[in-house]
């Protein structure tokens, strides 16, 4: 009777069973492989190493990913069941192999999420090389462009290994990466690199291969880059200025190199900041106060002239107590000392701002080129209104730091003091104002003039006339027009040149008194208000330009951050690390935002569909 039931109920016939038992074989094999996902994109994100050196199961350390992994399973009862010991054999997706195929897949994914954004959109690119900790050299690769809601992004791509940094070679791995995803030469708008030869060569170099293939994709040297070059030569050319960061070198070197004298300022400087908090003259406050050090100032690295200077005004009563018994001492005692010290930490202090904003992804090139002129601008104001408040501040500092005021009054003697090199009509105060204070902001702003020579080309003089700053001021439909048609006429033909002044002319009437448009301070606030207000669509011509100069690039800075996440990806312990396994973890590590959001389900048919696999996933 009971055979007999059994074959009358067909939940029980052995194809029904057998269809039960596969279906729970394929989610607790998607349970173990999901699981291995998670802790593969965990580590990959927070740029943390995967394997150990002891991995067998006698080990106390397995390393991260098996130690995430057991984790796991004491967390959760269900994945306990099915990974380590209770997996089979041949489904445990725990193999090195397995861990970078997982991870070239979430790599890829985050690519391709990339390419979606641009879509048809034209782009730039940013290229910078470096070497890696095993001294092998790597380029950078980051795309600029403006997606659909008008935002500018800029998004790190791949870093590639080259032998050599000769443009050819970097062209061609270039070429190699933008044609594995199918984005074109062609719809390449613009070029950002260092001033290196092998990029800006006009006649052989990167920018000049690149513009032979694609003529509109307008080369603009970096203008961070440009910035701290100014700074350098400001730093190298002027006497006066040479040496005093010899001298703060000196300082630096003893105090930051020798373990007891850097213990001993930051000691010093605590004492100080107890005792002035104890008496009320500074506030408590987040992230206020806090321990600080010496820095000596790089060439290469943006914003640390300013950063050691600053940081010596804060910690001067104890950089001097620490340097008491060496000859630096003496240094810091001088009133030019302290008034050099100062003067660059005004004029520096005002370059930096320039240098932070230059910094911002979504920098616009007409944004930055107004930027630089309202920094030459305010050294200007500080040279020619300035030198009252300066000295005023010196003294106050000298007096504080009871160093020895000269009588500014007084005949300056030059040289050895001999008859011979002193000229009668110089006093103190001439040579400080005149000879210091005029002559270094003098300099800088004539580095400024030198480096930033962008102001004059007529590209971005034309593109100037889409700024729609103070009430859209310098708006002229001549000028866009020209710019369309003599810089972009691959992307406007003749009659749509022709539209596009029809466009400007109903464009002047009517955006130019919508309040949605008022107060506008950037290009590419402009170009994300077209979008919110559906006016896109009318004025597609205009946003079409806007888009294109909002991509010409501004700085190089995401490369260089690129680079800081190389160094925490690719360390001593892993300076074994294949190229294409670097490129996998730096995307996932750069890009977290887009692979936080990639679900493991489709990675999961992405692993199953590669190959045949033993185990049954669907």
């Amino acid at each position: 009777m009971n055979n007999l039931n059994s074959l009358s109920d067909p939940s029980l016939h052995i194809d029904k069973r057998i269809q039960v038992q596969d279906s729970k074989l394929v989610l607790q094999n998607r349970l173990r492989l999901k699981t291995t996902i998670d802790c593969v994109k965990w580590l990959a994100m927070q740029a943390c190493a995967f394997r150990g050196h002891d991995e067998s199961s006698e080990s106390s350390n397995r390393g991260n990913f098996y130690e995430m992994l057991k984790y796991t399973a004491s967390i959760n009862e269900n994945i306990a069941e099915v990974i380590l010991e209770n997996a089979p054999r041949n489904a445990k997706y725990t193999s090195p192999d397995i861990q970078k195929e997982i991870l070239n897949i979430l790599a890829t994914r985050v690519r391709n999420k990339i390419r979606e954004e641009i879509g048809d959109a034209k782009f730039c690119i940013l290229v910078d090389e470096a070497l890696d900790e095993s001294n092998k050299e790597q380029m950078v690769i980051v795309l600029r462009f403006v997606n659909r809601d008008g935002f500018v992004q800029e998004r790190f791509f791949y870093v590639v290994g080259v032998d050599e940094t000769s443009a050819k070679t970097l062209k061609k791995g270039i070429c190699n990466v933008l044609t594995r995803h199918n984005l074109q030469v062609e719809n390449m708008r613009g070029q950002g690199y260092d001033g290196a030869s092998n990029m800006r060569g006009a006649w052989n170099g990167l920018q000049a291969l690149f513009l032979k293939d694609c003529p509109y994709a307008y080369y603009v040297q970096c203008f961070a880059h440009q910035l701290q070059l100014a700074l350098v030569a400001a730093a190298k050319d002027v006497p006066d200025v040479w040496k005093f960061f010899s001298k703060l070198n000196s300082i630096v070197n003893l105090v930051g190199v020798s373990p007891k004298h850097h213990m001993e300022l930051k000691n010093i400087k605590a004492t100080e900041l107890a005792d002035m908090l104890a008496s009320g003259e500074l506030a408590t406050g987040k992230g206020a106060n806090q321990s600080r050090s010496l820095q000596r100032p790089g060439a290469t690295r943006w914003g640390s002239h300013f950063g050691v200077v600053s940081k010596l005004i804060e910690m001067f009563t104890a950089a001097q107590t620490v340097l008491e018994t060496n000859g630096a001492y003496n240094s810091t005692k001088s009133f030019k000392f302290c008034f050099l010290l100062f003067l660059l930490n005004e004029v520096m202090g005002i370059t930096d701002c320039l240098c932070q904003v230059l910094q911002r992804k979504s920098q616009d090139i007409i944004n930055a080129l107004d930027l630089v002129s309202a920094t030459k601008c305010n050294l200007q104001k500080l040279r020619q209104d300035g030198w009252d408040a300066f000295i005023g501040d010196v003294t106050s500092f000298c007096i504080s730091n009871k160093i020895d005021m000269p009588d500014m009054s007084a005949h300056y003697k030059e040289g050895t003091g001999r008859s011979c090199q002193q000229n009668d009509n110089i006093t103190i105060e001439h040579y400080y104002r005149i000879d210091l204070f005029n002559a270094i902001i003098d300099f800088q702003l004539l580095e400024l003039d030198n480096r930033f020579t962008e102001r004059t080309t007529r590209l971005l003089v034309l593109s100037s006339a889409l700024n729609p700053v103070n009430g859209f001021k310098s708006f002229k439909i001549d000028d866009i027009c020209s710019l369309a048609s003599e810089f972009y006429p691959g992307d406007f033909t003749q009659v749509e040149t022709g539209n596009l002044r029809r466009q400007l002319k109903l464009y002047e009437y009517d955006v130019f008194h919508n309040p949605k448009f008022q107060n506008l301070t950037s290009l590419s606030e402009l170009c994300r208000r077209l979008v919110e207000t559906g006016k896109v669509s009318i004025y597609f011509l205009i946003d079409r330009l806007v888009r294109l100069v909002l991509t010409l690039p501004v700085s190089t800075a995401t490369t260089e951050r690129a680079f800081s996440a190389m160094k925490l990806v690719k360390t001593t312990l892993r300076n074994k690390m294949e190229d294409g396994f670097l490129a996998d973890c730096l995307v996932i590590y750069i890009e977290r935002e887009l692979a936080r959001n990639i679900d493991s389900n489709s990675i999961i048919n992405d692993f199953y569909s590669i190959k045949n696999r033993r185990a049954p996933l669907k």
